[in-house]
């Protein structure tokens, strides 16, 4: 869906935990918080994480103070001596939070270089635990490597949020990192059922297709279709280095993806077509989230696509 010259410079493995074969994943990381996205009912580069112990077999994506126990699709808030803090574990429902976080290095001691990626230095994600409510923010880091993401209203339930960042010092300089954490909003938590696996789906009059048959673990080409009104889109224009952002999250545990873009991008005229190198690494439903901007206007469309 949307290309990118990060993704087209680096592809990023990675590993699996627990019971499942290894596999890889190529992602890629996307500040202001002002480019942020929320579609309720329903915005990287990343490398290989390990579980926080060997014997963490997977998330426990509805169970905030549990954040440790994850593997390698980014349900973990520790990786290499990285380690994601946030200032609470519940946000308040119905309007807009600041979420605070900071990420300490192997030192203890908070980073505060980080290099820019896709023309961000923090790409910030939310998502619901029935994946509605996304959100991909670009917060602001005070002096003292304090993050805020300011997102938009909440429903209450079970949240994970998402940290995707390179460090520009030390040892792991240049290495990208996702590292997430859950937190709940309070009140009665309504659970929206996930849509079936559709090719296509439609978002602010644009009709979005995709195509491509996943297997778990494996590389395959995947193409995204932009129209409207019937015709083919070609005026897309490049949102964080791309034509279309996409980002992945996998139904039951909210596993993380983001899928790598190889349509190069030449001024404001992208598409019709997107082409995308898709490496999901775990079978089942994966609630797709993909942005692309027109005339100056970020939109957000959804689907569920099914990986055997």
């Amino acid at each position: 869906m949307f290309s990118s010259s990060r993704f087209t410079l680096r592809r990023r493995p990675l590993a699996a935990v627990g019971a499942a074969a290894a596999l890889a994943l190529t992602l890629a990381a996307c500040g202001s918080s002002s480019d942020s996205s929320s579609m309720p009912g329903m915005d990287h580069g990343i490398k290989s994480s390990a579980a926080s112990s060997p014997s963490a077999t997977a998330s426990t994506g509805d169970m905030p103070g549990m954040d440790h126990m994850a593997d390698g699709n980014r349900l973990s808030d520790t990786q290499d001596g990285y380690r994601l803090t946030s200032s609470g574990q519940s946000l308040p429902a119905g309007k807009q939070a600041a979420y605070r976080f900071t990420v300490t290095g192997p030192d203890g001691k908070p980073v505060t270089g980080f290099a820019v990626d896709q023309t961000k230095r923090m790409h910030f994600y939310a998502i619901r635990s029935d994946l509605t409510g996304f959100q991909h923010l670009h917060p602001a880091m005070a002096v003292n490597g304090t993050w805020t993401a300011d997102l938009a209203s909440l429903a209450p339930g079970s949240w994970r949020t998402f940290a995707s960042f390179t460090p520009d010092s030390g040892a792991d300089k240049g290495k990208d990192f996702v590292l997430s954490r859950t937190v709940t909003v309070p009140g009665q938590a309504a659970k929206t059922l996930l849509p079936a696996a559709a090719g296509s789906t439609q978002v602010d009059g644009y009709t979005v297709t995709v195509k491509g048959e996943l297997m778990a673990g494996m590389a395959h080409p995947l193409t995204v279709s932009v129209a409207k009104d019937g015709k083919p889109v070609t005026d897309l224009q490049p949102y964080l280095n791309t034509y279309a952002h996409l980002t992945a999250f996998h139904e039951g545990d909210a596993a993380f993806a983001h899928l790598h873009p190889t349509t190069k991008v030449n001024g404001d005229h992208g598409g019709p077509d997107l082409s995308f190198h898709a490496e999901l690494p775990t079978a089942g439903n994966w609630r797709l989230f993909l942005q692309f901007q027109t005339g100056g206007k970020l939109h957000t469309a959804a689907l569920t696509l099914r990986v055997g």
